[in-house]
């Protein structure tokens, strides 16, 4: 078992192309914030439909950055649709197949 924590923040945008500068521009806040990377998918089919995989340093530094001010400004200004669902997770194991 590891202390890894992770988050999934599945949300709409209005427009991809407009969301996503805002999105990388933002990934220095993100980081200062405890984010280790993470990756980038969209629902299949659904290109204005982002779901991310963020990694963290800890549950308290990921629940402090989705509860900021910033955050929520910059998701409004990046054309997000309504409350984005976050669900924190933590790793049990890899596994193969």
């Amino acid at each position: 078992m590891t202390n890894m924590v992770y988050s999934v923040v599945d949300h709409k945008v209005k427009d991809y192309a407009m969301w996503k500068p805002a999105f990388d521009k933002h990934a220095d806040a993100r980081r200062k914030a405890g984010s280790k990377g993470g990756t980038l998918f969209h629902i299949s089919g659904e290109p204005n439909h982002p779901c991310i995989i963020f990694e963290w340093d800890t549950l308290e530094h990921a629940k402090k950055f989705y509860d900021s001010e910033d955050l929520k400004k910059v998701m409004q200004d990046a054309g997000v649709l309504g409350k984005p669902d976050i669900w924190f997770l933590d790793k049990v194991e890899d596994f193969k197949a």
